[in-house]
């Protein structure tokens, strides 16, 4: 007689695994949603719009996904959240030279937004956390700052605040402390927030997570208004009457290059006729002209054409100019600026010392020519490095010189204010861009410099936008874009110096401790946890 078991069997086998409610797979995907859209409303914030203080929710939707949660949790919802902010933030990269470039650019940046989001939420569980992640954000910016290829700052936190409350900071610690603040207020709004709705739900808060949520949004906006007495318009060393030339191009793109005596006799026709209103009395008389960065490609010492008109303008205007110039000296190319006095000629130069990877020099030249040759045909001669700031004797005037790219690296501003510089000028060329927004990024960074350092910024650029910003941010003149013009303008010559030129690298330093402690505080809590779990 046989005994048959299935009824047996099929009680005892397992129940097979149901797959979750579609509305449970799709709720696991509001945090990486949440972490990219956060990124994009933090490139909402940023120049040409004047959103700065969109960046506070931004950081507190950032803080609210990351916080409790694991590194490697932390690292993917950084990742996510470098991607929403720098792939639009940074698309004029790709312009003319197609979305490679753009795209690689991107991946590689946001690297270091996933490593600061895995930082975040390791210190989100600690007392008064959102003070160790802001931290941990400036340590961030602070490395892509120096790497790779001597590293990138655009997306600073800080040049997006150009037009914010928080922007009289930067006088007092530079672009690390209004970073911080921004950031620190972004992620006290998030734990207000929280705290707040656990109110609700519980009717029980502790007190020093309440004060530390108060004090992370009170102290920033305070501290700016405080920071207030610390820019100032009054001329200390009296007054110097600049004039902006922006000549403009022939035609839009990469291709301008092919235009270079064009370029030339742009800036000079513009000098020639802004000389013209100066002689009928229509303008005053400036005490120096400021040409863009590549005004003059054609090597004027090697070429007696180009020094001759150069030579023609500078007698027009009856004023020394600095000329924007492309140099072969010894073999070697050097982006320079050329101090052309009208009576002596060339007296005074200074060669760019951060050129940009990829556009004045080809890192990794043998590797990039065999994935794509074409990229190695855009730069054909790399650019040397100078090795001295650039501070022009103008006279009574002492202008310190930071070309282009240059404005974004804090060094590179800071110690032409610290050899003497009374203002300050950024002769840029941002033809190759197009109508893209990096001309507006670009002016967004002189304006934090001009407070930065409190003083007069002038912007020469052979497209435009130039302008002239006075020592509290404020432009008082401005041309439009890919048209010619000249800005004549008053501006005072200051001398002293702010704290944060004075203190250089210090608050930077000083928030990489903070960073530092508060990682290593969260790393010995989770070792302890550990240990006394397995206990």
């Amino acid at each position: 007689m046989t005994v048959t078991a299935t009824s047996v069997d099929r009680q005892d086998q397992p129940e097979p695994p149901t797959a979750p409610p579609r509305g449970a797979r799709l709720l696991r995907l509001v945090p990486a949603a949440t972490a990219a859209l956060s990124g994009v409303l933090l490139y909402v914030s940023f120049p040409p719009r004047t959103l700065w203080w969109l960046a506070l929710p931004a950081f507190a939707l950032l803080g609210w996904v990351l916080r409790g949660r694991g590194w490697k949790a932390g690292l993917g919802l950084g990742y996510l959240f470098g991607l929403g902010f720098l792939l639009p933030l940074l698309v004029w990269t790709g312009v003319e030279v197609g979305p490679g470039p753009w795209i690689a650019l991107v991946v590689i940046e946001a690297v270091f937004v996933a490593l600061v989001g895995a930082g975040v939420a390791a210190v989100s569980k600690l007392p008064a956390w959102p003070v160790w992640a802001a931290a941990i954000w400036i340590a961030g910016e602070a490395a892509r700052a120096r790497v790779p290829f001597r590293g990138f700052p655009w997306g600073k936190i800080a040049f997006g605040q150009a037009d914010g409350v928080f922007l009289p900071l930067a006088a007092l610690g530079g672009t690390p402390v209004l970073g911080f603040a921004v950031v620190l207020c972004g992620f006290g709004l998030c734990e207000a927030v929280r705290l707040g709705l656990r109110w609700r739900r519980t009717r029980e808060v502790r007190r020093s997570a309440a004060a530390v949520a108060l004090i992370s949004m009170a102290v920033p906006v305070l501290a700016a208004v405080a920071a207030r007495p610390l820019v100032s318009d009054k001329a200390e060393d009296g007054t110097a009457t600049v004039a902006v030339i922006q000549g403009n191009v022939p035609r839009l793109g990469l291709d301008f290059n092919s235009q270079r005596r064009a370029v030339l006799d742009y800036h000079v026709r513009e000098t020639e006729r802004l000389a013209a209103e100066v002689k009928a009395g229509k303008v005053a008389q400036p005490d120096f002209v400021l040409w863009p960065e590549n005004s003059s490609d054609i090597d004027p010492f090697a070429n007696p054409d180009a020094a001759a008109v150069i030579e023609q303008a500078a007698e027009a205007i009856d004023a020394p100019i600095s000329v924007g110039g492309v140099v072969e000296r010894d073999g070697r190319l050097y982006n320079e600026q050329i101090l052309w006095d009208p009576e002596k000629g060339a007296t005074q130069t200074y060669d760019k010392r951060q050129v940009q990877p990829f556009g004045e020099y080809l890192p990794m030249r043998s590797l990039i020519g065999a994935i794509n040759d074409e990229w190695t045909s855009m730069v054909r001669q790399d650019f040397s490095r100078g090795s001295e700031p650039g501070v022009f004797d103008f006279g009574d005037a002492k202008v310190g010189l930071a070309t282009c790219y240059e404005a974004a690296f804090d060094w590179a501003v800071r110690d032409t204010v610290t050899h003497g510089a009374q203002i300050i000028s950024v002769p840029s060329n941002n033809a190759t861009f197009d109508r893209s927004e990096m001309t507006y990024q670009q002016l967004a960074m002189s304006r934090v410099r001009a407070v930065e350092h409190s003083r007069t910024v002038t912007v020469p650029v052979t497209s435009g936008v130039s302008a002239i910003i006075m020592p509290d941010g404020k432009i008082t003149q401005r041309t439009g874009m890919f048209v010619a013009d000249s800005l004549v303008q008053k501006v005072p010559l200051r001398s002293s110096q702010t704290p944060a030129t004075k203190l250089g690298i210090l608050p930077e330093i000083a928030l990489l401790l903070v960073a530092a402690g508060g990682l290593g505080w969260a790393i010995g809590a989770g070792m302890r946890g550990r240990r006394a779990g397995g206990v």
